[in-house]
């Protein structure tokens, strides 16, 4: 069985702000690795299989003897189609408006991953939310692509901020809108014989 105690680092392969804060509230301050990767979709391939896959990958890039790794992936999908990050002011409206009420998901890949006696040990899962967006205005749909908040989100918008305006229903988990499934994580942990809480800073 994996010890979490001391030399075990815990690594998150991911630069994002909003994970990082998820981790942060139960007091755990993980190292920043960020993965690079090609995040391309393989044509034909579900949105679903695309995140975990993406997780698993992101994973690998950070494994090593001594750390746990996190990693995850999210996308925002409508009518099937994966929504990335907006290349720029108008492919952000574009995207507002199309998600105007309606419904889409936030689908997250989740991949935790360890040495265990010399041998990679991964578990992997995936979470989805679905979220029902308000009809938004031409106005509001302006003002909000021109905050800049959309700019590095996946779907143009961010649940967490400004964009909470806009739902008006959440089904699933909240935090995986945001970015990381926190119950999923603790149950990926428990699958590999490790407890989360023992990453908080204060033990």
């Amino acid at each position: 069985m994996p010890d979490s105690s001391p030399p075990f680092t815990l690594v998150l392969a991911s630069g994002s702000p909003r994970r990082r804060e998820l981790l942060g509230r139960l007091g755990i301050v993980p190292l920043i690795e960020p993965a690079d990767l090609d995040e391309s979709v393989v044509p034909g391939e579900r949105p679903a299989v695309y995140v975990e896959r993406l997780a698993r990958e992101k994973a690998a890039t950070a494994l090593r003897p001594g750390v746990v790794v996190i990693a995850a992936d999210t996308a925002v999908v409508r009518d099937n189609e994966i929504l990335g990050k907006p290349t720029d002011r108008s492919d952000t409206i574009r995207m507002l408006q199309s998600m105007s009420g309606r419904r889409h998901q936030a689908i997250s890949g989740v991949a935790v991953a360890v040495f265990d006696l010399g041998e990679a040990r991964v578990a992997a899962g995936v979470e989805t939310t679905t979220v029902s967006m308000e009809e938004l205005s031409a106005e509001r749909i302006a003002w909000y692509a021109a905050s800049g908040e959309p700019d590095d989100k996946a779907g143009a918008y961010g649940l967490q901020g400004a964009a909470s305006l806009f739902a008006d229903r959440i089904e699933g988990s909240v935090t995986n809108v945001i970015g990381l499934p926190m119950a999923l994580l603790d149950e990926l942990f428990v699958e590999l014989d490790l407890n989360l809480l023992d990453f908080r800073r204060d033990t």
